[in-house]
């Protein structure tokens, strides 16, 4: 069993407590919901079933059973367990934990496995303290973090740390929590099927929310045999939305909300937009993405997707939320439904590359401007021809560097306006043509 290091000395062990802390599951099958990492032959289920452990970050979202996972190990570990919560915790109270780790690694040859939840709470330069105890064998960290460790975590600690992600409790994993939870109370409430799945769909897959829902209920409702949706839905607050303005998935459901445009499924669109703005996203930063998106992703397939956009972002502006809800979803259609065409993206991205490449090729003459004598005697503009003094107010003459081959950069798409850009295109290329041969 392990050996608990307590902060304050408590002597009467507490009776009133909280369902989810009770129904911590004492065998591993009992944790559910996480297969990829618990299933059987999986690396961290052979590493907790050995008691051989390395240092590793549990990364998910709240409520899936890292935790839980933390003090299944911490039962059925002969090795010193000492947790922490960083939000509740000093780094000072860690250091001094990790010097008698240190001692205890010295002293008796066994290493100290130290658990700190919300890890990517200390900062980057506080992180740093774990590296010397871990590389030397007196601490084995297991880290839980509900942010992505590729932004939260130092990359130091990120190697000499295995990572498992864990995954949202679906639907099944949640109503077997429920039922093993209810079948632990002596409550006389009835439950059916159907109120058992609404309060499962309401916990948005955190196990430790749906647990502390029934809880809600069950004293609640104390009195009362039959229970309905209605009833639940009444005492329950409205669901939260899981969202991270700041963190991955910001940009998670941006992607979700550019990729669903891209793929011309407006109706998508609109339920990532819908999630975004439930969730209180800026509006200013979605409709910023949405400017973006109608170059990279219709440009002159559709020129009004950008005059659209821009009138939207003025209209988001003036209009604020939640009044530019529907401004948004106006401009989220009329994306969607454009014609794409990523040209204008593609274009310029190969020229930026040429660009790069041959950023000391000087302009050529004919085309560089003479504003002073001095630069006319330098044969600035010599020999350039104004294209309105020719027929069809076209005159071909070579804009490129004098030693870069002519390139084609922008290739018009065949759907919507750019079929007119591509006539035009090849209208000019055909005058070119005739030009080059009546000058041989």
């Amino acid at each position: 069993m392990a050996e608990q290091l307590e902060l304050f000395e408590i002597t009467n062990k507490p009776t009133n407590i909280p369902f989810a802390e009770k129904m911590r599951p004492r065998k591993i099958l009992d944790i559910v919901g996480q297969d990829k990492v618990l299933g059987e032959g999986k690396f961290l289920r052979r590493m907790i079933e050995s008691g051989k452990l390395h240092s590793f970050i549990m990364w998910g979202p709240p409520g899936c059973g890292k935790t839980t996972i933390a003090r299944y190990i911490e039962s059925n570990t002969e090795q010193r367990f000492v947790s922490f919560s960083a939000v509740l915790s000093k780094i000072t109270d860690v250091k001094d934990v990790m010097k008698q780790a240190a001692f205890t690694l010295k002293e008796t040859n066994k290493s100290t496995i130290l658990f700190i939840d919300e890890i990517h709470r200390f900062s980057k330069s506080q992180q740093d303290a774990f590296l010397p105890f871990i590389e030397s064998g007196a601490i084995i960290l297991i880290g839980a973090t509900t942010e992505n460790p590729s932004f939260e975590v130092i990359p130091a600690l990120l190697s000499r740390c295995h990572v498992f992600v864990l995954e949202k409790l679906n639907h099944s994993s949640l109503m077997d929590i429920l039922k093993r939870t209810l079948n632990e109370t002596n409550s006389d409430l009835i439950f059916t099927k159907q109120t058992l799945e609404y309060l499962a769909d309401q916990s948005g897959g955190d196990g430790r929310k749906a647990i502390n829902n029934l809880e809600i209920i069950i004293r609640h409702f104390g009195d009362k045999k039959n229970l309905s949706i209605t009833d639940i839905g009444n005492l329950l607050s409205k669901k939260s939305l899981f969202y991270d303005k700041n963190g991955e998935e910001h940009y998670n459901l941006i992607s979700a909300l550019h990729k669903s445009l891209r793929g011309s499924d407006p109706q998508a669109g609109l339920y990532w937009l819908a999630r975004m703005l439930e969730s209180g996203e800026d509006p200013m930063y979605i409709v910023r993405r949405l400017v973006r998106f109608a170059t990279e992703d219709i440009g002159l397939a559709d020129p009004n997707a950008i005059i659209q956009a821009i009138a939207i972002k003025e209209s988001v502006a003036f209009l604020g939320m939640p009044e530019a809800n529907t401004a948004l979803a106006q401009l989220v259609i009329y994306l969607g439904t454009a014609p794409k065409s990523n040209s204008v993206y593609t274009a310029y991205k190969t020229a930026s590359t040429d660009a790069i490449n041959t950023g000391h090729y000087g302009v050529p003459l004919h085309i560089r401007n003479a504003p002073t004598k001095l630069m006319e005697k330098l044969d600035y503009g010599k020999d350039y021809e104004y294209s309105h003094n020719h027929k069809n107010h076209y005159f071909y003459q070579k804009f490129f560097p004098e030693i870069m081959n002519e390139k084609e950069y922008y290739e018009p798409s065949k759907f919507g306006f750019e079929k007119d850009i591509k006539k035009r295109l090849d209208w000019w290329k055909n005058l070119k043509e005739k030009q080059i041969e009546e000058e041989k």
